[in-house]
């Protein structure tokens, strides 16, 4: 998380305080910051852009998958049933096979 959020957050904590604890305000707005910082940092965060490039990654994928997908289904269809296969929805050591 950058260091803009991470002032803004502290800051917006600090704003919601009592005026009386406002007069501690610096110390309280850099242990804000800390606690913050050391709190996110052990998260298993990426950023905005790693996670905006890996969706485009993704979405690419899946568009792939599809159009090899419908790739097979034609050239299944295009070959018929294979040699000793089950009509279609029955299993395999179906009686009527």
């Amino acid at each position: 998380m950058d260091n803009f959020r991470i002032d803004e957050i502290a800051r917006r904590l600090l704003e919601s305080l009592p005026p009386a604890f406002r007069t501690m305000s610096r110390d309280l707005e850099t242990n804000f910051r800390a606690v913050l910082r050391s709190s996110l940092g052990k998260l298993d965060l990426v950023t905005r852009d790693e996670f905006d490039t890996q969706t485009r990654v993704l979405e690419r994928t899946r568009a792939r998958l599809a159009e090899l997908e419908a790739r097979l289904q034609a050239l299944e269809a295009a070959a018929g049933p294979a040699p000793g296969a089950a009509p279609e929805g029955l299993p395999p050591d179906h009686p009527g096979h």
